[in-house]
């Protein structure tokens, strides 16, 4: 028989204007290319790229607040811009601040031509300095 699985953490309330940085005090934010019209299939397999790699190197980067992050429960938010010079900013002033990122290329296997940058995943990192790039941004 398989194993257990066990969720760590816990939901933390959204509260109006987006998730109160008290109560939550990391989180990962995945923006996405609302210019590419990518079907939903292809758009969450974007987003998984974005959490996990950003997720993996923060964990090498920053192990305490990784953790930190699992044991409350993974907050994650997506968000959108229009362009891929915006997301590209983006990606600048995340590293600017020191945040984990990933830039997620796509290979052009399906819906998208080869080397089309879909999205970015900023964090997990302190809920503050995330919304020093990303507290702007509209919800996808």
């Amino acid at each position: 028989m398989g194993g257990e699985y066990k969720r760590i953490g816990f939901h933390p309330p959204a509260f109006a204007g987006g998730l109160h940085a008290d109560v939550v005090k990391n989180k990962q934010v995945i923006v996405v290319r609302a210019d590419l019209k990518m079907s939903k299939g292809k758009l969450a397999a974007q987003v998984g790229h974005a959490a996990v790699s950003a997720s993996e190197l923060a964990r090498v980067m920053h192990p305490e607040r990784w953790r930190a992050w699992m044991e409350e429960g993974q907050c994650k938010v997506v968000v959108k811009v229009n362009d891929e010079l915006k997301l590209l900013e983006l990606e600048r002033r995340a590293k600017e601040l020191g945040l984990p990122t990933a830039l997620i290329v796509d290979r052009g296997l399906t819906e998208l031509p080869p080397n089309t940058i879909t999205c970015l995943g900023i964090g997990p990192a302190p809920t503050k300095q995330v919304d020093e790039v990303t507290k702007d941004l509209p919800l996808l």
